[in-house]
């Protein structure tokens, strides 16, 4: 029996490579000399899609597959892969949820810490020379213990951010779309949220019901001493208005691990000096990406064995 042919876009990590070329047959679109000649001759052939990176996967690619079947995502976030696209054509999309969440949710404490205690500026100072030129850095005006943390998307990220905040001594509050069985605040809205907290951490996935949630209102009912932390997907903040709100003081400071066009930073982001700017590595360390990879094989695995996904967002 013939394995199933499985249609890699663009290089991926080595766990889904090796995994995809020991089960399946593996079409590297990227190193084709002609792409479109490679899915003119073999586009009905592909029962799979292994997807990663910012490239779009919709209904042109769709259209090429006739018989495709599944889209393995590689990550939680799957903006990037037309689900809408998909369901009308019975093909399931995946992620990789569960095995990045201590990651990604470790990031975002530690991101809120530095934001907060200004620890990326502080070490900018000593590389700088200026300890010993200038003296000791100016205390910073903002403290993380008893700080109210509001979370837009109590996923399970989400949770697991709310557990690490409680040792910090943090109230936690947060908004989703309904209520859950948790030990903590919910709002219906999430601007009465943000007037009551002063640390908004953004979860929430990127698409079109959460594009720019966080406005310009959003921004300004947070608060002159308000912290905006996002480690979900830029495009849920509103990029303009974030910077407006930190070039005046609106809030106090954000910490961003996620934007808008990536990989491009505003030159404006990188220039203010209350933004603390990661280059998306909420879950970037070498065990984490090879589990990650590991349930993008996993999830085509069963699929083709079973006729099930392990983690489907759609179907």
């Amino acid at each position: 029996m013939s394995r199933p042919t499985v249609l890699m876009p663009v290089p991926m990590h080595d766990v889904v490579v090796e995994g995809c070329e020991e089960r399946f047959e593996l079409l590297r679109l990227w190193e084709a000399a002609d792409p479109d000649a490679l899915l003119a001759e073999r586009g009905a052939d592909v029962r799979g899609l292994a997807v990663g990176g910012h490239r779009r996967i919709d209904a042109t690619l769709f259209d090429r597959l006739p018989n495709l079947q599944i889209v393995a995502n590689f990550g939680v976030g799957y903006d990037s892969v037309d689900v809408d696209a998909a369901s009308e054509r019975g093909v399931i999309v995946t992620n990789t949820p569960g095995v990045l969440d201590d990651e990604v949710a470790d990031t975002a404490v530690a991101l809120l810490l530095m934001t907060v205690r200004e620890l990326a500026q502080a070490e900018r100072y000593l590389r700088a020379g200026r300890w010993a030129a200038e003296g000791t850095y100016p205390l910073t005006d903002l403290t993380v213990t008893g700080r109210r943390l509001g979370i837009l998307g109590l996923g399970r990220i989400g949770e697991a951010i709310a557990r690490r905040a409680e040792p910090f001594g943090m109230t936690v509050g947060y908004h989703n779309r309904s209520e859950k069985d948790v030990p903590y605040r919910y709002y219906p809205s999430l601007l009465e949220m943000a007037r009551d907290v002063d640390t908004l951490m953004v979860v929430v996935p990127g698409n079109a019901a959460t594009r720019h949630l966080v406005d310009a209102e959003v921004l300004e009912a947070l608060g002159p001493d308000g912290v905006l932390v996002n480690i979900g997907r830029g495009t849920v903040v509103d990029e303009v208005a974030l910077i407006g709100a930190l070039k005046t003081r609106t809030i106090r400071a954000a910490g961003l691990d996620v934007y808008e066009d990536e990989p491009n930073v505003p030159q404006e982001l990188i220039d203010l000096d209350n933004a603390v700017l990661l280059p998306h590595v909420g879950s970037a360390s070498k065990p984490t990406r090879r589990a990650m990879g590991q349930l993008v094989v996993d999830n085509l695995t069963s699929w083709f064995t079973e006729g099930r996904a392990l983690t489907p967002v759609n179907g």
